[in-house]
């Protein structure tokens, strides 16, 4: 068996994918967009070619660094399975097509200029028509039971903490007499979320793809997180400024929306002006909540508990949920003080770069950054202190107060990844550490070798490892 590193490898942390490859079937994990800068987003083509066969697809969970590629398959004729959780599927449906229109939308402002300069127009990245193509083709697994996906590979998914209906998927596959065990851990998120069930090891493997996005640091206790979220907000308020918050659609806008909620019910914030600015996000809190009355174990019982008590939309009698650009651009006019929470959340897209240049150059303005920051993205210069960015090609200035929560991310920290691989080190697998910066890798390699003498491999993008 060859399995071949195609994405989130040589320090990358996005577009994450491997090829698998037996004497009897060739399968492809993760089919993941590469974001971060144009650098990154020049690799965004299929993760195979046209001629090589594919049996199936299999999808850890629903983020775009995860699916956005999904679409070029079957742009290229791929009619087979793609396999995911229920949740996962109906979470990257929502992603593609979102994703999709996007695409398209951009080739079409691209090619109004191109054509203004004489020159031939663009094509998008994909269409709506081939993210429907390839939603078409989804096929969902339950947890915990394995699911034969090709010829002499069985799949089976565990939860991974990360994002409603992420796994952690292992692969046992038959090949010459004897049957190998290959673990992805995919995303995997932090231990006693609010939200979610902890993830839940696999054990006893040959092979393991370990994600290392945060293999340097650990984040902040939670509770500590929201006493300083809270402060910000009272500050912000006090100097009537808009808060701002490049919010990812799924998982981090469900989280903000439920911590709102919990600080105005429990007094600890007046309420005040909130603005849920992404069709997607709200779609998503729509899927968030029909999946916690269809499948409750998907959640940790303390939300569960906490939902129980009062429906959540009481305590946000001032949240407005602006669905069209129009309702988004109304924002602008409306002083503060106010939470605007918009997609996308690296501010490499979407409503937050309007936002953004609306009000960086505002001293009052806070930019609350809770989730990862690729390197290359707009996200990134305001974390590492940037005076002056550019967006839409203007010059901003950045006058605004940044403040990064580690705390809130759905990724999890040092810790939780040396305690997600103790329980898979008794079977001394050989592994293998992707989706993370170098840095990050080389120190998280460096503490598993110490506990476990094991020595991990650091792969670059289309290094392969046989088994």
């Amino acid at each position: 068996m060859k399995i071949t590193v195609v994405g989130a490898a040589g320090g990358e942390v996005t577009g994450s994918a491997y090829i698998v490859q037996t004497k009897n079937a060739r399968v492809l994990v993760e089919c993941g967009m590469f974001q971060g800068g144009k650098k990154s987003e020049a690799l965004n083509r299929p993760p195979v070619g046209p001629k090589q066969r594919l049996d199936a697809v299999l999808v850890t969970h629903g983020h775009l660094d995860h699916t956005g590629r999904l679409p070029l398959l079957a742009k290229m004729g791929y009619q087979g399975p793609v396999y995911a959780t229920a949740a996962t599927l109906d979470m990257t449906a929502l992603v593609l097509r979102d994703s999709a229109r996007i695409q398209e939308g951009d080739a079409t402002r691209k090619s109004r200029k191109r054509e203004r300069a004489g020159e031939p127009p663009v094509e998008p990245l994909y269409s709506l028509t081939d993210a429907e193509t390839i939603i078409q083709q989804f096929r969902a697994a339950p947890y915990r039971k394995p699911v034969l996906i090709a010829p002499c590979i069985q799949a089976c998914f565990t939860e991974a903490g990360h994002m409603l209906g992420s796994s952690s998927i292992l692969l046992m596959v038959e090949e010459d007499g004897r049957q190998k065990r290959v673990v992805f851990s995919g995303d995997l998120g932090p231990q006693c979320s609010p939200i979610l069930p902890d993830f839940a090891p696999f054990e006893n493997v040959d092979l393991v793809f370990l994600e290392s996005t945060y293999g340097r640091r650990n984040h902040r206790p939670f509770r500590e997180t929201v006493d300083e979220f809270i402060e910000i907000v009272k500050d912000a308020v006090a100097c009537r400024g808009k808060i701002l918050i490049p919010t990812f659609a799924i998982g981090r806008a469900q989280m903000l929306t439920i911590l709102m909620s919990w600080a105005f019910r429990n007094k600890r914030i007046k309420p005040f002006p909130l603005f849920l600015d992404s069709p997607m996000a709200i779609e998503a809190t729509k899927l968030y909540a029909q999946h916690f009355v269809e499948t409750p174990e998907l959640f940790d019982e303390r939300i569960s508990r906490y939902v129980r008590q009062r429906p959540i939309r009481e305590d946000l009698k001032s949240l407005k949920a602006t669905r069209s650009a129009a309702e988004s651009m109304e924002i602008n006019d409306i002083s503060g003080p106010c939470m605007i929470m918009a997609g996308a959340g690296m501010c490499n897209a979407g409503r937050i770069l309007h936002h953004l240049k609306a009000n960086l150059w505002k001293p009052q303005t806070h930019v609350v950054i809770v989730g990862y920051q690729a390197h290359g993205s707009l996200g990134r210069m305001l974390v590492e202190g940037e005076k002056v960015v550019r967006i839409f090609g203007e010059k901003i200035v950045v006058r605004a107060q940044v403040h990064t929560l580690g705390g809130f991310s759905a990724h999890a920290g040092q810790k939780d990844l040396l305690a997600w691989y103790d329980a898979v080190a008794p079977s001394k697998p050989r592994l293998i550490l992707v989706h993370g910066e170098d840095d990050a890798r080389k120190e998280l390699a460096k503490l598993i070798q110490q506990k476990h003498k094991t020595n991990p491999l650091l792969p670059g993008r289309g290094d392969t490892i046989e088994l």
